[in-house]
């Protein structure tokens, strides 16, 4: 397969990444720490106490979708991560498709954790006394100059930013880990304040709820995995790509599944499984930041809700990482303007794509902060809603295009039983995608589909209006992937 790392030329990617640091860059994508103390709120408001259970069902979906992403890496290693996937398999118009809208979800993600940077980071500073009696705009001024700090460092060579989100996030994971497991025990032996005792009620929907409602809460369940998936756009800069990026991949999948489902039991344990418990989790400022104070000491609390804001600010790197790589192949190719693909021939990155996704994150946040006027927390739900809704739709075309890969063209590699795997994933991401709009989300929520739809609808029309760069897009998609 020919390779399109030249080090050094200014032409090309570098090949230098070990499988360690291609789990940094998912990890923090996926940010872990921060996704645990904001994103169960987005789920509780739907299901109540069965948070949990909706992660767990989220869980499932995402080990069924890196299964493609496991078997699709194992073949393929491109900057474009699905855009390349779906191009290969599917054709390069739908490849365009659904690399235009992991962008999309990249950039709105950015904001997502930008703004979450925002909110953690103003509430410690309230906290800390250092700024008290904020504007309600606070939170938009911090994550605008978080945005500033994401801009500088992610035109870094990715060594050295993958190595810097690890550490953090890590870090921050540990100290959560530990803290729930004191939850956790003082729960079951009856020291828990509140009298809050271990409660399995978790895992079931509250009487009252529709059971389908589960699947609106699994958005938010889907957007704590995303960024799984991003070490796949490190395919062209890691040594040994068809072992070390399914392996990222699928152990990044894997921990997080178990960490989100134990991590989100016990903070619904921990503040109470009935109506108050649940009033009071979906109006924290900082759901382990307030845990960690009730149940340990303060000082853990206010380190916590720091650490989140760290994990949030090398998520909304992360994503600028990606989103940049995603955008350099799609200019590589001729899809995109042709001179975001130019490569820093001292930094080894793709510098001007780079700038390019941290604008747009930036136009997004002025829009919200003084176009609409609302709350950052109102930002972080609808970027949340609106980039997962849309990476569900590059999820399923990519699980499409492996099915097709594997089991219907050419020689058979794996075993055919295997084919349920993507059946399945298929099922769940079409249910999850068909409760968000029935019934139509009402008020600013039914805004959230109608972007997310008008998204993808913008890449169909790139490629319908621009077939010759579609067809050279497939051409280098067949040359760079050895498929010629």
């Amino acid at each position: 397969m020919a390779q399109h790392a030249v080090t050094g030329t200014g032409t090309g990617l570098r090949r230098e990444l070990s499988v360690w640091q291609a789990v940094g860059l998912s990890l923090a994508l996926m940010a872990p720490s921060m996704a645990a103390n904001i994103n169960p709120q987005g789920t509780a408001g739907t299901v109540g106490r069965a948070v949990p259970l909706a992660f767990a069902l989220a869980t499932v979906g995402v080990l069924l979708i890196a299964y493609t992403f496991v078997r699709l890496c194992q073949r393929f290693h491109h900057a474009g991560s699905v855009y390349g996937f779906v191009g290969a398999t599917l054709g390069a118009r739908t490849g365009v498709v659904a690399g235009w809208s992991l962008l999309g979800t990249y950039v709105f993600y950015g904001v997502v954790t930008s703004t979450a940077a925002g909110i953690f980071g103003a509430a410690a500073l309230d906290s800390l006394g250092i700024w008290t009696n904020q504007p309600g705009w606070a939170g938009f001024l911090i994550a605008a100059i978080a945005l500033l700090g994401v801009l500088a460092l992610a035109v870094v060579p990715a060594r050295g930013g993958t190595r810097v989100l690890l550490t953090i996030e890590g870090a921050t994971v540990a100290l959560i880990i530990v803290v729930s497991v004191i939850i956790l025990v003082r729960l079951a032996t009856g020291t828990a304040p509140g009298g809050h005792t271990v409660d399995l009620s978790v895992f079931s929907v509250a009487p009252g709820t529709d059971v389908s409602a589960v699947f609106l809460g699994v958005v938010f369940g889907f957007l704590s995995f995303a960024g799984f998936e991003a070490a796949a756009t490190l395919g062209e800069e890691a040594k040994d790509p068809r072992r070390s990026i399914p392996r990222a991949i699928l152990g990044t999948a894997i921990f997080g599944g178990v960490y989100f489902v134990f991590v989100t039991a016990v903070e619904v344990m921990g503040f109470g499984t009935d109506d108050a418990g649940v009033k009071a989790f979906t109006a924290s400022s900082s759901l382990l930041g307030d845990l960690g104070t009730q149940y340990v000491a303060a000082w853990i609390g206010d380190l916590i809700t720091i650490g989140a804001a760290i994990s949030a600010f090398g998520c909304a790197l992360a994503c600028a990482v990606g989103a940049a790589r995603l955008l350099f192949a799609l200019a590589r190719d001729g899809v995109a303007p042709t001179g975001l693909a130019e490569v820093s021939a001292s930094r080894g990155t793709p510098a001007r794509a780079t700038v390019v996704v941290v604008i747009g994150m930036y136009i997004v946040i002025a829009m919200a902060w003084f176009v609409f006027g609302g709350a950052p927390f109102d930002l972080f739900v609808a970027s949340g809603t609106i980039g997962t809704l849309i990476l569900l739709v590059a999820y399923a075309l990519a699980t499409i295009g492996a099915a097709r890969l594997l089991f219907f063209q050419g020689r058979h590699e794996v075993a055919m039983w295997e084919v349920v795997i993507p059946v399945l994933a298929l099922v769940l991401v079409a249910y999850t995608l068909f409760r968000n709009v029935d019934p139509y989300p009402a008020g600013a929520a039914g805004l959230y589909p109608a972007v997310s739809a008008a998204w993808i609808v913008v890449g169909i029309v790139i490629v319908l209006a621009r077939p010759a760069a579609a067809r050279r897009a497939g051409q280098q998609l067949t040359v760079s992937e050895g498929l010629a």
